[in-house]
């Protein structure tokens, strides 16, 4: 979950802020650590901005965004319920976002544990290159054995039958380990020699599949070093699924009423694909 892209704190009289005031905007303070907090999260945002370098724009800007405030408050926005809403809904990501980085930094992730992922799901031993078809009835895939048989074009017969997210694609599925692939599918890989295509259909849960391989190699996992950002990225986010996990087990929710499905919340056919179609 990444922090809320939310704008600079202002002074609150409910806020025990101490630190330097380094200006005065209708006599409301602005302190260091709000500049300070404004400065880092400007910089989260656009890293790349010249502001983000130059304490003195940082601070016009705050002040800038202190006189609208005042404004706003003054023309009763901030008893808008649309705007208390959204102020809410900051607060709530806030304090989530701290709650979140503070079960983080209680399970620190050690480079043993990074090691021994890395050993666990780097690719090792012999990689394919292969293309499939898959079908719903085994007597069509025989059907279509028949066919390459005769000499008919593999990819030319995928993108006819298959009900694969491949199938466009002439039933491509790039270079693959083992692991990545369903058992019955991955042995029949195995054990086939370069060129070749199954001459009886393979099953698996999702289907009866007709395999060609094009090819194969022994895989070289990249270094340690240079995938441990990503696998240290794959165990934060399970921390962390871990973390909502058990306090939805511990909570008491109650959903009211089932909301409609949205367009973003429907699947596209074209982009979910089976377990032996490679993530």
């Amino acid at each position: 979950m990444n922090p809320p892209d939310e704008g600079p704190a202002i002074p609150s009289s409910t806020i025990a802020d101490n630190s330097p005031v380094l200006a005065t905007v209708n006599g409301t303070p602005i302190t260091e650590s709000v500049v300070a907090l404004y400065e880092q999260q400007l910089h989260a945002r656009r890293p790349g901005n010249p502001l983000s370098q130059n304490r003195r724009a940082i601070l016009e800007e705050v002040i800038n965004l202190e006189l609208a405030r005042q404004s706003g408050e003054s023309q009763g926005l901030d008893k808008d319920t649309k705007i208390q809403l959204q102020m809410d809904q900051q607060r709530r990501a806030v304090i989530a976002t701290a709650a979140i980085q503070k079960e983080l930094d209680s399970r620190p992730i050690t480079d043993e544990e990074l090691k021994k992922l890395y050993e666990e799901q780097a690719p090792s031993g012999a990689e394919y290159k292969a293309r499939h078809i898959l079908l719903k009835e085994e007597d069509e895939a025989k059907t279509l054995i028949a066919e390459l048989d005769k000499g008919a074009d593999f990819s030319e017969l995928a993108k006819q039958h298959s009900t694969g997210p491949s199938g466009k694609n002439g039933g491509e599925l790039g270079w693959f380990s083992p692991k990545q692939m369903v058992a019955p599918f991955s042995e029949a890989v195995a054990g086939m020699e370069k060129g070749t295509y199954t001459k009886e259909p393979v099953k698996t849960q999702f289907g009866w599949h007709i395999i060609i391989l094009d090819d194969s190699r022994e895989a070289s996992p990249p270094p340690f070093e240079q995938l441990k950002p990503q696998i240290q990225t794959f165990v934060q986010k399970q921390r962390v699924q871990d973390y909502i996990t058990r306090l939805r087990q511990d909570a008491t929710i109650e959903i009211k009423e089932e909301q409609p499905a949205t367009a973003a919340d429907k699947p596209d056919p074209a982009d979910t694909g089976s377990a032996e179609d490679k993530p």
